[in-house]
This record gives structure tokens, sequence and C-alpha cells, in this order.
């Protein structure tokens, strides 16, 4: 297609491309095929130029040779040029990069996985997808403009368009521009989104189309009616391709409060192994600013698990603009994506990925919680660092008093022993517990009306003196050592309205019950309380009653625990617990102190409340008097009904 005048000249103004060496080898070439110089005057050089351009997109078939497609080998001729010379090799990935990854791979809690993986091996993978993605994101523009797609554009539009992507990075949401390019950056290039481009290049087009006269002309008219010039015509004085194309991206992607606001869309699931250009596809040219828009990177996210997509509807009413993504690792949500600044969920997509959560059951709490965790903890990093002071808040849960922190790696994250390593473990105690040192009990005797905790060894008849002094916290050693004092409700609920609720559970794939479990609650000597009654609870491990060695049997275990005023609790209690707690972490398993009854194998079990592959479940274990436990098995037994004047201390210690 045959420049314009005008649009050529918009390549002199920018680059003085008519001194380029580019542009005077054209014309040498010229002379040596037809005889002639081309014209000297610089539009004329530059229009020489270009038709040579135009020449290796749309070459002249080869006389005798009716099966050699030209366009194709000079398209694959200009893509090996352009990798070589455009996209990062792997030296040139700085230090700094890498020191990066380490550090997001740490606030999501993954150091310890870190720790047991070849970190070169690491880098050399993901030095592999960089390529590929910046390659295939360049590789776009090249194969639009060699189709016939781009035909509408004249040949010095394109070339101002392809120099100028050239010199891109990715999109910049929060800034809403295009970084300038450097080397050695693992960024892709820009997302190719006709409309944006089209926007552009019209207005460009439009610009250059009107004569001097003309443009002076309707610069009176404007000033005269006291218009200030809009946003779009300041920028196309500028005649930056990056700042329109930035512009123009903001203007046909939804960014509007209204259309933020909007929660009218379709999820959309891609499934685990499945091809990953539909996904690829349907997120290129929408400025999202995930790495998943790469192809090598989409196809190693499918490689780890499913892969969802909510898409808002266009202005014809399909599904076709991403808004949220929810990626997946085997089984448990890895990370949630939105469009606004640094990938976070607009203000409309939060309601969005509420909704799709409760869908996933339990593992859309714990990713909640998860994300939460690593969230604070990393604040809490961050200020250890620099020297400052943790807030009672901050220290009750870096040393997990009420639950475990939970991260995204398969390994307790490394960060919570590093930053207590540097702590003063007694000087937090008073914090957290909100007190001054001589209100701390660590035995019996010191046990006194003014305390408000008790650190020390459990002894027989402590958990009376506990009611009797009203004290609110008690551990065998801070922090681990923390005993649980709960209220539960039970009763209330005969036995087939509980077995009821747990297949209720069962069906929404929130919980499993194993078929032993099943078995206990069908077993006679399961029986339920006709009215709801509150028992008071104890959880602790079998370490905590006493036992420092081996591995204590259930009826040693059942003595000891008898001895510290702790008793049997009803096996209902396993029923309802299962019923109600469903934000239990992964790894906090326990076992229901009660007494066995014989499940379908024949074997005498108590309850198991355990949380496994993201789900919830009520399962069995084998409770024999010659069972040993280990140290660590955590135990629930209820407390010694109190006398009539303890109940009302009951009512504020034991907390549900």
């Amino acid at each position: 297609m045959e420049s314009s005048e005008n649009t050529t000249q918009l390549l002199k103004n920018k680059w003085k491309l008519d001194e380029s060496k580019e542009v005077k080898k054209a014309a040498e070439v010229t002379r040596r095929h037809t005889g002639e110089w081309p014209k000297r005057d610089p539009l004329s050089r530059i229009q020489n130029y270009l038709d040579r351009l135009d020449n290796l997109i749309n070459p002249t078939p080869l006389e005798g040779h009716p099966n050699f497609d030209r366009k194709e080998r000079n398209l694959e001729m200009l893509k090996v040029r352009l990798h070589d010379r455009y996209v990062v090799k792997p030296d040139e990935i700085p230090e700094g990069f890498w020191e990066n990854q380490r550090r997001i791979i740490r606030e999501r809690g993954q150091g310890g996985d870190l720790a047991q993986v070849d970190f070169d091996e690491l880098k050399r993978q993901n030095t592999e997808a960089i390529i590929a993605d910046q390659t295939s994101s360049l590789d776009k523009w090249a194969d639009y403009f060699f189709s016939s797609d781009s035909s509408w554009v004249p040949d010095s539009l394109k070339y101002y368009t392809f120099r100028s992507v050239l010199d891109m990075a990715e999109y910049d949401k929060e800034k809403k521009e295009y970084p300038k390019r450097s080397k050695g950056t693992t960024k892709p290039f820009p997302d190719l989104n006709r409309e944006a481009l089209e926007y552009v290049l019209d207005a460009v087009n439009k610009k250059y189309q009107q004569t001097q006269q003309e443009r002076k002309a309707e610069e009176q008219q404007r000033k005269a009616a006291g218009r200030e010039l809009t946003d779009i015509e300041k920028l196309l004085e500028g005649e930056n391709f990056a700042k329109l194309y930035a512009y123009a991206i903001e203007k046909v992607t939804p960014a509007s409060p209204e259309q933020l606001a909007a929660t009218s869309g379709q999820w959309v699931k891609y499934d685990h192994r499945s091809d990953h250009m539909p996904l690829v596809q349907s997120l290129q040219g929408h400025g999202t600013g995930w790495c998943t828009a790469g192809e090598s990177t989409a196809q190693k996210q499918l490689q780890g698990g499913d892969f969802y997509v909510y898409y808002s509807l266009d202005q014809d009413g399909k599904p076709t603009i991403p808004r949220v993504a929810i990626r997946m690792e085997e089984n448990k949500i890895a990370e949630i994506r939105g469009i606004a600044a640094d990938q976070n969920l607009d203000s409309g997509a939060a309601q969005i990925v509420d909704e799709k959560l409760k869908e996933f059951g339990t593992e859309g709490q714990s990713y909640k919680k998860r994300a939460h965790d690593m969230e604070f903890l990393t604040i809490i990093d961050h200020k250890t660092q620099e020297n400052q002071p943790l807030t009672g808040q901050e220290l009750a849960f870096l040393y997990e008093i009420d639950s475990p922190i939970e991260g995204f790696g398969y390994s307790k994250d490394p960060r919570i022993t590093e930053v207590r390593s540097k702590r003063n473990v007694d000087e937090d105690m008073l914090v957290v517990f909100n007190c001054d040192r001589n209100q701390i009990a660590h035995n019996m005797r010191e046990l006194r009306p003014n305390k408000k905790a008790y650190v020390g060894k459990l002894e027989s008849g402590i958990f009376d003196q506990i009611v009797r002094y009203n004290i609110e916290q008690v551990y065998t050693s801070f922090p681990e050592g923390k005993i649980r004092l709960q209220t539960d409700e039970i009763g209330g609920k005969n036995r087939e309205q509980l077995k009821q609720e747990l297949a209720q559970l069962e069906q929404t794939n929130l919980l499993w019950v194993s078929t032993w479990a099943k078995s206990m609650i069908d077993n006679p000597k399961f029986t339920t309380r006709t009215t709801p009654d509150d028992i008071q609870t104890v959880r602790l491990t079998v370490q905590d009653l006493g036992f420092d060695r081996g591995t204590p049997t259930t009826d040693q275990i059942y003595k000891k625990a008898a001895e510290l005023g702790l008793e049997l609790c009803p096996a209902e209690l396993g029923v309802h617990r299962r019923l109600k707690n469903l934000n239990q972490p992964e790894e906090d398993w326990y076992y229901i102190g009660m007494k066995p009854i014989t499940a379908s194998d024949g074997s005498p079990d108590v309850f198991a409340l355990v949380r496994y592959g993201g789900r919830l479940g009520l399962d069995e274990r084998w409770a024999g008097p010659g069972r040993e436990w280990g140290l660590g098995s955590r135990f629930v037994f209820g407390l010694r009904k109190p006398s009539p004047q303890n109940l009302s201390l009951l009512g504020r210690i034991f907390k549900g």
C-alpha cells in the first residue's frame, strides 16, 4: 500500500528517518536494481525505503516456483532477526530480578520449599518461559503486519507502530503508561489490542490528512470558542505512540466506575492440562497485566491445575473482557488476580470473587486465610528488619496463639522461625497477655486472684484452680503449649438429624465422613442428649498432660487426664464439633477423648477431626487400652462438672 506524503512526514519529524543508514542502504539497492537513484528529497527517500519493506511483506512470486511462499519465508527470516536483536538473552537478565523472585517466593510462605529445590534449575526453567513469552508477544505484532488484517494501515504507520513497540515494556496499569524498554527486561512486549491500535492510527492519520490551512482554521475556531485541547489532541501534538496507545487502551478496556461496579458476566473454567491457547487468546489485547497472557506461562500454569477466568460483558453483551483470574495448583487456590493496579481486584470484583469462593467450600475460606496470613507476616518481617516494635496483635499472630500461620508452600514458612529467633520471648509474652511479670503464675502455689495467666506444668487439680481464679491464658510453655479452653454446645439433635446434616455437607464437597465413623454413629452406644447443653472442654497434647518421653497408651492418657480434673467427652461432641468447626487448619488434627465405640471393623475407636487435601473430615482412630500415641497427639477432654459457685466464672473463661 502506498504511504501518503503526510504520514511519511511523521517519520522524518520523529526520527529523521531520511538520514538513517537503512534508508541510505535502500537507496543504493534501488540504484543497483533500476540503474537510477530515488529522488533526493527526504520524503521520497523514506518512501523508497517503505516500498522495500512493503515488498518484504507482499513479495512478488518467484518465476518457476509457484509453490514457494516467499512471504512466509520473509516473515520467518524477519522473526529470527527480531528475536536475536530484541528478545532478552539468559545472561542479560539482571541478578536483581532473581532476588525479587526469591522475595516473592518468600512472601508467599514458600521459602521452605525453595530451600529444597535447585534454584539454578528453577532459574533455567523461568528463563525459558521469559524468552518464550517475549518471543510470542513480539511475533504477534509481526504476524499482524504481515497479514491482510493490517492492509488498512499505511506503510508509514506500520513502521511508526512497530518501531515504537520494540521500545515499549509491558503496560503499567497503576501509572497507565508503557515504560521504556530496557536491556535485560524480563517483561513481554505490549499486547496487540486491535481496537486500541485502530483508534490511535486513525487519529494520527486524520491529523496528517489535514492541510496546514485547515489546522490553522480549526485552531482559531477552538480558541474563539474558549475550548481547551482535549487529552487526545494534546497527545497527538507529541506523536508519542506509547502514550497514545496507553490512552487508547484505557478507552477500550473497562475502567469507568460504572463498568467496574458491574457484576454481570460469566466464569469460564480452563481444565488442568488442557490446550492453553484458548486461554491465551481470551486474555491478549485486554491489558490485564497477567503473565498468563504469555503462551509459555499459560501452558505451564495449566500443567499445574485448573484456571478460572471471569469475563465481564462487552458492548455486544458477550462475556469477553477478562476481569478476575483464579489459578489452581492441584486442589488448592494458588492465587487470585484482578485488573486493578498491581493486579488487585477492582471495586466490583470483590463480590464476584466472594460468590465464586463459596463453590470451593473450605478451600475458599482457607485461601482467604493464607492470603491474609502471608500479607500480615510480610508486614511483621519488614518491621523486624527495620527494628520497629511489634504490637500485641502482631505478636499474637507471630506466635500462632489463636491458629497456625498458613502459607502457599508445602513447608512451614521459614520467616516464622527467623523472626522469632530475633525476639525476646519472655518480654513478648507480657505484651501478648497484656500484663506484668508478677501477674503470671508458673505453679499452683503462685495462683492468686490477681493473676492473668498460667505458664507451667499441669498439676493435679489445676483446672479447678484455673476456674477459681478466673485465669484466661493457660500454657504449659509459651508459645507452643497453649491449652485451648472452649465451651461447646451439644444435644438437641438426635442421631438421624446429625447424620442428615453431615450428609448435606458431604454433598457440597465441604466434608467427607469415613465409613468407620459412620458406623460409630450407627452404634447403639452412640447417644445424644435430648435438650441443648453446654459443656466446657479443654484441648491439649499428650505432652501437655505431663508425658515427656515414649508413647503413652490410651489407658495412661485417660488416667492422667482424670488426675488433672478432666473427664471423657460425650461421643456426640465429635459430630457437633465437626459440623461447626469449618475453618480447621490443615495441620491441626485432633481426637475426641471419649469412651471408645466399636466401629464396623470391630475395633474400639474414637472420633478424629481432620483436614486433608483441602477437605474437612470426620474420621476415626483405633483407641484400644494399649494403643500408643505420640507426644504431639491432640485430645479434647471435658472439664469436671464445677460447683455451683464456679458456674459464673466458667462463662468468662471458656469462650466458644
